[in-house]
């Protein structure tokens, strides 16, 4: 910390300090001595209550360990597993059945069903990209992807064949989603003289001077008529567009996927979450040797038939994913030194930033229910559950918010999470809107949960696991049993390739059919195809239908995923470290030598995939696990480790930022940083890797 200013007993960095007074609670009325001596005593009292459940977490996975430890050589019994898990405190007794009753709460999370986007906080580029991504082209997202059944576009420039197959597939869709009283929109033409005559009339919401918006299973599509667009005057009815309602939500991520280890970080992710909720968020950059300058998009207005004004939001309805309980910030010290958790520090500061959209003070608007949306992750439990219930009651008091103003979404993560999802509901029933399963961070606290039970199979092989099918289903189950329909977002995992995009279109219908309303997706193209699904198939009939059907109990759920002995070949033991060494050197070097927490990142097969924090436990717990069990050595860890250092050095060889890691390991941070991540994988808390990430990260800034 540079400069540093004192208040209420903290020591606040001077920069942040001044940036929440001046642009946070100036604006929006609030004294800032009352603000610090506040803040100061809600410290007070929920620092302690943080390191307690922290040390709740530890005392349960020392029982677990314990108990796998006393049982080494011996078949798991289910049954008595889960009655040793009661008498710990980890399994918790359901609720008796109840519904939630949050209120005010927008139609993008309650009534609608689409893409959600997840976005790094600290890049203003790419916040300002998914918030646009409310709507897409769906010629471009055709185009410019492998999603179109048709041989790629031919270089130097318009390839004309391959835009009549854009064309055409567009249309086959205005066809299946809003069709005509006879015939193809492939046919349709003189839109001006005779109108378009859809079969269903009521699907036609509005006109303006570019286009006609239609509406179909909740979400907008808009048909821009132009003739004297490069497309629009070739075609019969002069269509230039096929524009769909895509990423109905965003998520703007201070968690996962940035790496924010310092005031300076958390300064930028603070005042791009007040850019956008003043709606003057710009971004200036180079492109193509020209300067761009991205700002938010306008909201979109068209005449309805009876001659109203029908205005639809031209961006993402936005949530913003605070820190979780574990980490603690440099920003903002005690008196005594130590550092403020994280979580509290967001909590408090980016609802505050939320208060000047409730207040109008901005440009443009977010919620128009008065809402502020704050997704909270890695949760074990019911209690820490409650936690974040009294917390954002607390930020609501202190400033001056009517109470549950600041809603909660719940990420169905952990392991102690999944297996009391209904209590953790419970404990949040009056301000959630959103549940989700995330598969990769839910595999590592599976492997570090389960870490002394033995051997894990190979990563691959998790995925079609027993627990992983009955967690997906559950969260759903028990979501729609907790009346979350109609009221919430029950949402599912990212879509991790970005360039495969015919085999999202085939797979990823998969996630609405669970009687999912929202899925993750790794780019504002990708949510514009994965509109398509929600057209489709009408999600909330399809809750009702898995509302009926019964909710699974927690034997599979409870299934480890072990090898019981499983021996594999040294083939098949190189392949699986390589698998690991090569993800998990490919993210940490861009996370401690850059600073970035998300990226499209090669695999080992060369396939870009998007890559955050989540990816990285999964890998780096699965090896451990390995070591730990003698399925492999530490000099077999090693050697994968060089062997796929250099393979990531080689496909960043185009990077002018990137730091070789082959040639010196011993004195490369991020080389040094995933070692750890293997070897000191048992003892970290959960399994997690910030802790790890967050020190080399913060060594390089120091040393530079």
């Amino acid at each position: 910390m540079s400069d540093i200013t004192q208040k209420a007993g903290l020591k606040i960095d001077t920069a942040l300090h001044d940036f929440v007074v001046d642009k946070v609670l100036t604006p929006i009325g609030l004294d800032a001595d009352r603000f610090w001596n506040d803040f100061a005593a809600l410290l007070d009292h929920f620092v302690p209550r943080n390191r307690a459940l922290l040390e709740r977490r530890e005392e349960l996975q020392r029982q677990i360990d314990d108990w796998h430890i006393a049982r080494a050589g011996k078949p798991l019994n289910n049954e008595e597993y889960q009655l040793f898990l009661c008498d710990i405190g980890y399994l918790f007794e359901e609720p008796a059945p109840f519904k939630i009753t949050t209120e005010n709460v927008d139609a993008e999370i309650a009534t609608m069903a689409g893409p959600q986007l997840v976005v790094p906080s600290l890049n203003d580029r790419f916040v300002l990209n998914a918030a646009n991504a409310r709507w897409g082209s769906l010629y471009d997202a055709f185009y410019g992807t492998d999603a179109l059944d048709a041989p790629p576009a031919k270089p130097g420039g318009y390839d004309a064949e391959r835009g009549a197959a854009v064309i055409a597939a567009a249309k086959a869709f205005l066809d299946e989603a809003v069709p005509l009283q006879n015939g193809s929109w492939a046919d349709l033409a003189n839109v001006k003289e005779n109108g378009i005559p859809l079969k269903n009339p009521q699907q036609c919401v509005g006109w303006n001077d570019k286009g006609c918006l239609l509406r179909h299973n909740g979400l907008h599509i808009d048909v821009i008529f132009d003739s004297d667009h490069p497309i629009g005057k070739d075609d019969p009815a002069n269509i230039a567009d096929v524009m769909l309602e895509s990423a109905l939500t965003t998520i703007v991520d201070m968690e996962d996927s940035v790496a924010a280890v310092d005031a300076e970080d958390k300064l930028l992710a603070y005042r791009n979450w007040l850019g956008l909720m003043r709606g003057d968020l710009a971004a200036t950059f180079d492109k193509g040797g020209k300067s761009v300058t991205r700002a938010l998009n306008a909201d979109r207005v068209y005449k309805g038939a009876d001659g109203s004004e029908v205005t639809l939001p031209g961006r993402s309805l936005l949530f913003v994913r605070n820190v979780g309980h574990l980490m603690t910030n440099p920003a903002i010290t005690l008196a005594d030194g130590s550092e403020i958790p994280e979580g509290i520090m967001d909590a408090v500061f980016t609802s505050a930033i939320g208060c000047h959209d409730l207040k109008g003070l901005g440009t443009l608007g977010n919620s128009r229910t008065g809402s502020i949306y704050i997704v909270k992750p890695k949760m074990h439990g019911p209690e820490e559950c409650a936690f974040t219930n009294d917390l954002f009651d607390a930020a609501e008091d202190m400033l001056g918010l009517e109470r549950h103003t600041v809603k909660v979404g719940v990420m169905d993560e952990e392991r102690r999470t999944s297996t009391n999802l209904a209590a953790c509901i419970y404990a949040v029933k009056d301000r959630i809107v959103f549940i989700n399963t995330g598969f990769l961070d839910r595999t590592g606290d599976e492997i570090h949960t389960s870490m002394r039970a033995g051997a894990m199979i190979r990563k691959g092989d998790i995925k079609n696991s027993d627990w992983i099918a009955a967690y997906e289903a559950r969260n759903v189950g028990i979501g729609l049993a907790c009346g979350l329909s109609g009221k919430a977002q029950i949402g599912k995992g990212m879509w991790a390739a970005p360039d495969m995009m015919a085999d999202m279109m085939e797979q990823k219908i998969g996630h609405p059919k669970t009687g999912a309303n929202t899925a993750w997706v790794p780019s504002p193209t990708a949510a514009t195809l994965h509109a398509i699904h929600y057209h489709r198939l009408d999600v909330f009939a399809r809750q009702e239908e898995v509302a009926s059907e019964p909710v699974a109990g927690l034997d599979k759920l409870l299934t480890i995923p072990l090898a019981d002995g499983h021996n594999w070949s040294e083939e098949e033991i190189t392949q699986e470290l390589d698998n690991n060494a090569q993800g998990i050197l490919g993210y940490v070097v861009r996370w401690v030598d850059q600073g970035v927490g998300c990226s499209k990142v090669p695999d080992i097969h060369d396939v870009g995939l998007m890559e955050d924090r989540a990816t990285l436990r999964i890998s780096s717990q699965h090896m451990a696990n390995w070591l730990l069990h003698g399925v492999c050595t530490a000099e077999q860890v090693d050697a994968a480790l060089l062997r796929m250092a250099a393979k990531v050095d080689a496909q960043n060889a185009g990077d002018p930022l990137y730091k070789p890691m082959a040639g010196d390991p011993d004195n490369n941070f991020a080389f040094q940083a995933a070692r750890d991540l293997v070897f000191k994988g048992v003892e970290q808390p959960s399994g997690y890797t910030e802790p790890l990430l967050h020190e080399y990260r913060l060594k390089l800034k120091s040393s530079a």
